[in-house]
C-alpha cells in the first residue's frame, strides 16, 4: 500500500457516506410530500395541490432508489430499467387514454393488480437472489408477508376488475364452508411463513405461501357482491399498501415503509368508512355475501317488478315538471356513469338556473362503484363543487325540494332500506328522495340494481319514471326547457 492509498480509501468512504446522506434526506423528504398531498387529497379545495405535491414526492423517492443502487453497486445494468419503466410508461398512457373516466373504479382495480403483481415478484426475485437459508427472521418474514399480499391483491383485483367490468357475475357466488376453508387458508398461510422463520431453506413453503395468497385473491373477492365493491376496492388499496410496506422492510427502504404503510392504513379507513355508510359491519362485508341472502325478494334480469306498476311518464311531461320546480336535487348514480350524462347534467342544471331554479346535487357515500365516483364525474364536467353535498348534509333538504332528480341511481334511493326489515340493504343509509315534492327517475329500464333488488321508490305515487338513456333524456329536457 502507498501512503496516498489511505487517503483515497478514506475520500472514498466520506463520498459514500455524504451520498447515503442525500439519498436518506430524500426520503425524508419524499415521506413528507407524501403526508402532505394525503392531507390536501382530503379536500377538493387543495386535491390538485396534493396530486402534484404526491408526485414529486414520488419522484424523489425514486431518484434516491436509483442513487443508493449506484452508490451500493446493485445497479450494475440500466438497459432493464429503461425497459421496464418503458413499458411502465406505456401501460399507464394506454389506461390513462383508453379508459374513461367513467369506467374509474375499473381502473383503480387493475391499478392494483399491477402494483400487487409487482410487489410479489420482487418478493419472488429477492428470496432467489438472497437464498432462503441467509436470510434473517425479519427478512424472510416480510419477504413471506410481502409474496402473499402482493400475490392476493393481484388475483384479488382481478376479480373486482371482472366483477366490474361483468367478465365474472356480479352476484355473490358462493360454496358451502366458504367462510371456513378461506380462515383455514390464511391460518395455513401465516404458518408456512412461521414454518420460513424457522426454516428459511424451506423452499417448497415459500411458493405455497405465494400459491395460497393467489388463491386468496379469488376465493375472498368472489363471494363479496358488487354493491359491496367501494368497500372491496379501499380494501385491495389496503392490501397493496401493506404488500408495499412489507416490500420496504424486505429491501430496508425506508421511503417504502412509510409510503405502503400511509397507503395501507388510509384504505382500511375508508374502508371502514365505507362500511360504516352501509350501516353494515366490516366483517359482515367481508363474510357476508351481500345479496345472496334467501329471503331478500330479488329481481330477475330482464323481468318486470312485482307489486303495483310504476307511474312511466314522457319526457315533454317530465319536462313540465322540472320547469314549474323552484328547487331541484339532482341525485347521481351509477347509470350516469355508464350512459356518460354528466355533461348533460350540467346542461341541465345551467338551462333551470337560468329560470330561476336551485340546483344542487346530492352525493351518497357509496354511490357508483367507489367513493368519491361520482364527485369526479361532476368536477370533470365542471360542476362547482360547493354545489355538490353529502348525505348528511342535504338529506333533511328533500321535503322542501319540488324536484329530485335521479339519474341511474337505485339502492342508495331504495326507501327499503328505512322500512323493509327482511331487505338486505335495510338500515343503509339512503338518500330520501321520496320526501321531495315529486321524484323524477331515469333509469335504462325497470330491472333491479346492483343489489339485485325491487326498489319501492319506483311505485310511489310521487314518482314519475322515465325510461331510456339518461344522457339523451337530459338532452331532450334540456330542449324543452329551451323552448
Amino acid at each position: 500500500m502507498t501512503a496516498a492509498q489511505p487517503q483515497v480509501a478514506q475520500a472514498v468512504v466520506g463520498a459514500l457516506s455524504t451520498a447515503e446522506t442525500f439519498v436518506q434526506l430524500l426520503y425524508l423528504a419524499a415521506s413528507i410530500l407524501f403526508i402532505l398531498g394525503l392531507k390536501d387529497l382530503g379536500d377538493a379545495q387543495t386535491a390538485r395541490r396534493g396530486v402534484l405535491l404526491a408526485e414529486i414526492g414520488m419522484v424523489a423517492a425514486v431518484a434516491g432508489t436509483l442513487l443508493f443502487g449506484v452508490d451500493k453497486g446493485i445497479i450494475v445494468r440500466w438497459e432493464w430499467i429503461v425497459v421496464a419503466l418503458l413499458i411502465g410508461t406505456g401501460v399507464g398512457t394506454a389506461m390513462g387514454l383508453w379508459i374513461p373516466m367513467t369506467k374509474m373504479p375499473e381502473r383503480i382495480a387493475l391499478s392494483h393488480a399491477f402494483g400487487g403483481l409487482a410487489v410479489a415478484l420482487v418478493g419472488v426475485v429477492e428470496y432467489l437472489n438472497h437464498g432462503g437459508p441467509q436470510m434473517g427472521t425479519l427478512h424472510i418474514t416480510a419477504t413471506g408477508l410481502e409474496v402473499a399480499l402482493g400475490a392476493l391483491t393481484f388475483t384479488g383485483s382481478l376479480m373486482a376488475f371482472g366483477k366490474l367490468q361483468g367478465f365474472i357475475t356480479g352476484r355473490p357466488v358462493t360454496y358451502p364452508l366458504q367462510n371456513l376453508s378461506n380462515l383455514a387458508m390464511i391460518v395455513g398461510t401465516l404458518g408456512l411463513i412461521g414454518l420460513l422463520v424457522h426454516s428459511p431453506g424451506a423452499s417448497w413453503a415459500f411458493y405455497a405461501v405465494a400459491t395460497l395468497g393467489v388463491l386468496l385473491g379469488v376465493l375472498l373477492v368472489l363471494p363479496i357482491g358488487g354493491a359491496d365493491m367501494p368497500v372491496v376496492i379501499c380494501l385491495l388499496n389496503s392490501y397493496a399498501g401493506l404488500a408495499a410496506s412489507a416490500t420496504g422492510f424486505a429491501l430496508d427502504n425506508n421511503v417504502l415503509i412509510i409510503c405502503g404503510a400511509l397507503d395501507g392504513f388510509s384504505g382500511f379507513l375508508l374502508g371502514m368508512m365505507m362500511s360504516k355508510a352501509m350501516n353494515r359491519s366490516f366483517s359482515n362485508v367481508l363474510f357476508g355475501a351481500f345479496g345472496a341472502a334467501p329471503e331478500a325478494k330479488a329481481v330477475t334480469e330482464g323481468a318486470a317488478p312485482s307489486g303495483p306498476a310504476p307511474n312511466v311518464g314522457s319526457v315533454e311531461e317530465a319536462a313540465e315538471v322540472l320547469r314549474a320546480a323552484r328547487s331541484v336535487i339532482v341525485v347521481p348514480g351509477y347509470g350516469m356513469a355508464v350512459s356518460q350524462a354528466q355533461h348533460a347534467v350540467r346542461d341541465l342544471a345551467n338551462v333551470l338556473q337560468a329560470n330561476g331554479c336551485d340546483v344542487r346535487y346530492a352525493i351518497h357515500p357509496v354511490a357508483g362503484r367507489m367513493p368519491g365516483h361520482m364527485n369526479v364525474l361532476l368536477a370533470e364536467a365542471n360542476v362547482p363543487y360547493d354545489h355538490l353535498f353529502d348525505l348528511d348534509v342535504i338529506n333533511d333538504d328533500f321535503t322542501a325540494t319540488d324536484v329530485a332528480l335521479v339519474v341511474g341511481a337505485n339502492d342508495v334511493v331504495n326507501p327499503a332500506a328505512r322500512s323493509n326489515q327482511s331487505s338486505p340493504i335495510y338500515g343503509m343509509p339512503i338518500l330520501s328522495a321520496d320526501m321531495a315534492k315529486t321524484c323524477v327517475v331515469l333509469k335504462r329500464s325497470l330491472n333491479a340494481g346492483f343489489a339485485g333488488i325491487e326498489n319501492e321508490l319506483f311505485v310511489r305515487s310521487n314518482t314519475m319514471m322515465v325510461l331510456g338513456d339518461a344522457k339523451k333524456t337530459l338532452m331532450q329536457f334540456t330542449s324543452a326547457l329551451k323552448e
